[in-house]
């Protein structure tokens, strides 16, 4: 189920901070397909993804925690089906 930026921006906050280690130790990015994403980043242990009302929802969201939190990761990326927004600590294994 779709949620709005608020709720979204709220649960990876959430998730976070439970996670530990500051925003810089986190990645975050938007796609169509969450859990395909995150194996290819390697994700295996803390990661979460939300469904976004939109594609540039997903956007608006990313850019956030990417240029306001400073978390790794990039924007301008996933197309017009980039619904997922996802993020993971980032861990020796994973990539980036």
């Amino acid at each position: 189920m779709a949620k709005s930026k608020q709720e979204i921006i709220a649960d990876i906050n959430s998730f976070i901070k439970k996670g530990g280690g500051g925003y810089r130790a986190w990645y975050v990015g938007i796609t169509s397909g969450a859990k395909a994403r995150l194996a290819e980043h390697k994700a295996k242990v803390w990661w979460i993804f939300k469904t976004a009302i939109s594609s540039q929802v997903a956007r608006e969201i990313e850019d956030h925690f990417v240029n306001s939190c400073k978390t790794d990761g990039g924007t301008g990326g996933g197309d017009e089906t980039a619904t997922k927004v996802y993020a993971y600590k980032k861990a020796p294994h994973t990539d980036p």
